[in-house]
């Protein structure tokens, strides 16, 4: 059966909407996180600490849609992706997990008790829960920047050779400070935006201010290793990228420098860097001038063109292989089936704007500053 849109292009299709599900998932969920993160430090009593919670508790389930779906598009998608993952980091994944069992656990339970030892836990929960994700999830970019040590075998067996501890390496962890940093910063943008001005907003705009100018430094540390570091990865050879999805029919090599390739042929991928660092920049003038929609702006746009940079830099690659670089996992040689993608398409061209539809109407009708009054007056409150 012929389909009307070509294999090669249904895979860059897949590779775009794994971007938009991946940079969704920051943008939406990312702030979540940053508001935990910041929970301990930014809220100092009980009012305070609610009313900072219930900035992010009427859609932070929803939010979490988007962790879900990108999940289940690359195990659909991208099922060689998906097995080398969520095989070989699959103590990395039960990390994150078990972080993220906290947060629904400390969202209803944090408030059930007047204990403050009780509260003071769940808070402690709520934090671990924002934080621990977003550090590992940077942590796993820096190693799929660097390689995953895995390979397949001519029966396309995959065996990984890595350790939990071998994860951590320095860029990887620069990675995961920059992940931190980034959506710290978004958080206390939305703080600024969601809460009622008082202390609360104080402390998040300094938080905001400090965690901006570290994304901004963390973010030209990481392309100065990726410009002059041993890292990437080069394909050589012509590439049939309407070819049977085998990782070993494609010929590639470790080739320090080679992430910056795509802006040497693609001038205009250099807007996802700039849009990374001009974003932090404004987000840091919103935050120091009290302008909370010119903040969250700002950090919005700094998440977008972070994580975009990643993509754009290593397109068509999406997992290399540090040990054995023709098992690299890429865009033309780990994807499902033809029929697969395009049956997926529909089904995602049909759901997806229903899914946005709803979520702007959600945020929509739930729009407004939460305020201490409401803490005592509003019985759906945490």
């Amino acid at each position: 059966m012929e389909l009307p849109i070509d294999y090669a292009t249904l895979r860059v299709i897949w590779w775009g909407l794994l971007g938009v599900l991946l940079i969704g998932f920051a943008l939406t969920d990312g702030f979540d996180m940053g508001v935990g993160a910041l929970l301990p430090f930014v809220a100092k009593t009980d009012e305070e600490r609610r009313m900072v919670i219930n900035t992010v508790g009427a859609t932070w389930e929803g939010n979490q849609v988007w962790f879900i779906v990108g999940g289940a598009s690359i195990f659909a998608a991208w099922p060689f992706v998906y097995a080398v993952a969520f095989s070989g980091f699959y103590l990395a994944m039960f990390l994150v997990l078990a972080a993220m069992i906290l947060r629904p656990v400390g969202f209803k339970y944090r408030s059930k008790r007047q204990d403050p030892r009780w509260r003071s836990f769940w808070d402690w929960a709520l934090f671990t829960g924002g934080f621990v994700p977003v550090l590992v999830f940077g942590v796993a970019v820096g190693n799929v920047l660097q390689g995953a040590p895995f390979r397949f075998d001519s029966d396309l067996r995959m065996s990984y050779l890595g350790s939990l501890l071998g994860l951590f390496s320095p860029f990887a962890l620069l990675c995961g400070l920059l992940s931190v940093s980034m959506l710290v910063l978004h958080g206390a943008a939305w703080l600024t935006v969601k809460g009622e001005a008082g202390p609360v907003t104080e402390r998040a705009r300094w938080f905001g201010e400090i965690a901006g100018l570290a994304s901004i430094v963390l973010f030209a540390a990481g392309g100065f290793f990726v410009a002059f570091g041993s890292m990437g990865f080069r394909l050589e050879g012509l590439t049939d990228a309407a070819g049977p999805s085998n990782p070993l029919r494609t010929v590639v090599v470790a080739a320090p420098g080679a992430w910056l390739d795509n802006y040497v042929r693609n001038g205009w991928m250099i807007a996802a860097p700039v849009l990374g660092f001009l974003g932090a920049a404004v987000a840091l003038v919103g935050l120091r001038f009290d302008k909370a929609p010119l903040s969250f702006a700002g950090s919005s746009a700094s998440t977008l063109g972070i994580v975009a940079t990643v993509g754009l830099s290593m397109f068509p690659f999406i997992l290399p292989s540090a040990v054995d670089p023709r098992s690299s996992l890429t865009v033309w040689n780990a994807s499902s089936s033809h029929l697969t993608l395009f049956i997926m398409l529909i089904v995602t061209a049909i759901f997806l704007p229903l899914i946005l539809i709803y979520t702007a109407w959600v945020y929509k009708v739930l729009w407004g500053k939460t305020t201490m009054a409401a803490l005592s007056t509003n019985p759906d409150l945490y």
